[in-house]
């Protein structure tokens, strides 16, 4: 199920994570070659992001909420 991304935040490993509007999050790295997210890297990206729609899969396995 998508869900649009309502803010963020660093894990205590330094990695963004996305919090989404089902307070489900997600990790959003920008690792390439495997995975190209180079809007993560700034605030400005980040911020140009919030409403995108990433997949829930949490949503989708009935997982409780994160946050």
């Amino acid at each position: 199920m998508k869900q649009p991304i309502v803010g963020y935040h660093l894990d205590e490993e330094g990695v963004w994570v996305a919090e989404l509007q089902c307070r489900h999050q997600q990790h959003i790295r920008h690792n390439p070659p495997l995975v190209s997210r180079p809007w993560v890297l700034t605030p400005e990206g980040r911020e140009q992001f919030i409403g995108f729609e990433l997949e829930c899969k949490k949503c989708d396995e009935g997982a409780p909420r994160d946050w």
